[in-house]
This record gives structure tokens, sequence and C-alpha cells, in this order.
């Protein structure tokens, strides 16, 4: 568990971390992992299928002051049944906020977490106030693997550097935790299976119910998510805003944590959650 002092490989101060109880379809509790800085509206970050919590912290020191960050990791790896679907996660997210959170939050959400962010802007606008789509899965992305990718250290190293426009950005302490998931049988099918149901849960005609405030927030360059998706994500959601932010891939949130706060800050600041 990481404590207030902590700093993350990237010499970030990391929040102390708590351990929180989860339930999706099955009603088996899974373990989850919670971290919080700051006050205010509640701005709730979901990672993606390689994600961590710790891929949030650069931009969430920078917000802080303006905003109740609340980075909410899954382990989707371990998750079994109907648990481990889109439609699985999005309805421990739900049910989550709904209990815990006990308000409408910001949802920050990047590729498999930006898919969550969705659906539940389509089932669930109760819970939310805004929606920040950052690399989205939805309507098209690469896949990661496959049942008969042969999974090498190398492979990993690739599939990790992928996701990067600067790969002097890529870390290696993520390349080696890929790497311990995904070098086992169990883990890697998993993967397959959430990857699968990303790819069967085509939202484009869904996306134009969506009536919370949503900025699309994409790397210029990404290539698991291209930019022409973000520019259908910004067409078909009746009130959204398109953000770049250049020479940037599919984690802009590390490699441009910066822009990436500043264009969080503005669009607070539209919604008239924080007065930037």
């Amino acid at each position: 568990m990481a404590t207030a002092s902590t700093q993350n490989s990237r010499g970030v101060q990391a929040p102390q971390a708590r351990g929180v109880s989860l339930r999706g379809p099955t009603g088996e509790p899974v373990k989850g992992r919670l971290m919080e800085m700051g006050d205010g509206v509640p701005v709730v970050f979901l990672h993606g299928l390689v994600g961590v919590n710790e891929h949030w912290l650069e931009v969430s020191q920078r917000i802080k002051g303006h905003m109740r960050c609340v980075m909410l990791e899954v382990p989707l790896l371990d998750l079994l049944g109907d648990d481990c679907s889109i439609e699985g996660v999005t309805d421990m997210i739900g049910r989550y906020v709904s209990e815990e959170i006990g308000e409408p939050a910001v949802f920050v959400g990047s590729s498999f977490g930006g898919h969550v962010s969705l659906r539940l802007g389509v089932q669930s606008p109760e819970l939310v106030r805004g929606l920040v789509l950052v690399g989205s899965s939805g309507l098209g992305e690469k896949p990661i693997g496959g049942p008969r990718v042969k999974r090498t250290r190398a492979w990993v190293e690739d599939t990790i550097a992928e996701l990067f426009f600067d790969r002097s950005k890529m870390s290696q302490e993520d390349v080696d935790r890929a790497w311990g998931e995904l070098s086992g049988r169990v883990k890697a099918k998993r993967m397959f299976r959430l990857s699968r149901s990303v790819f069967k849960d085509h939202m484009a005609d869904r996306i134009p119910s969506i009536q919370a405030p949503t900025m699309v927030l994409w790397g210029r360059e990404d290539m698991i998510t291209l930019p022409e998706v973000a520019e259908q994500f910004a067409e078909a959601i009746p009130n959204a805003e398109m953000v770049w932010i250049e020479r940037c891939g599919h984690a802009p949130m590390i490699e441009k944590p910066d822009e990436f706060a500043e264009a969080l800050l503005r669009f607070g600041t539209k919604i008239g959650i924080c007065d930037a």
C-alpha cells in the first residue's frame, strides 16, 4: 500500500491507496484500489486494459486544488464470469459511484475506461455530470493481441511502446507489470475476453442519446484509437467538444500531463464544477 510520502517511478507524490470492495453482475466481491486527492466535485478517473491508478497521478496533482480526484482501479485481469466484460465492469463502476460516492461525477476514461464512461452516460445519466473521453473504445480500436499471439517479453514491450508518440515516456515498470500479467495463460485469456466484449459493444447507435457535456481529449498521433475515431465521437455526441493534444499518442495523461490538466480545468470551468 502506498503512503502519502511515497513517490512513483516518475517521481510524483502518491496519495495513500486503500482497498475498496466492488460488485458486478456475479455479486462476488472484487477488491479494487482507490486513490483520492483534492476537494470539490468528484472526478472519477478510469484506466484502460493495461492501466493503473498511478497513470493519473501527474494530472491529479495539477488539478487537485479545483476538483476531487478519485482514481479507481479495477483488477480487470482477475475478473471472472459475467464480471469479465465491458458490461460487467460498467455495472461495477456504476454501483460503486451510486453507493459510495453518492453524487453525480465527471468521468475521465482512458481507452477501456472511456468505453465504460460512455456506457454510463447512456444507461445511468443520473450518475454523470460530464464525460472526458481519452482514446476511448466504443467505435473502433486496435486489438491487443489475441488467443494465437505468441506472448513474449519483446511483444509486450512493443505493445506498450505503441501507446506512446514519445517512447521515452514509456516506463519500464509498466512493461514489467504487463509482462508479469500477460505471460500467464489465464490472464492473457481474460485480456482477450475483455477485448472481445469491447469489439462486440459497438456504440454508434447509442451515443447520440448522451446528454452530459463531453470533451473528446485525444492524442493527435494515437495509433490505437485513431484520430478519425475521435472525430466520430465529437460529431455523434450532441454536447461534445474536440480537443487535440499534439505530438502525443494513446496515453496523454502520461505523455502530456500539463496539457491534459489544462484541458480538464477549462472543461471544469465551462461546465461549472470549478473556478480555475
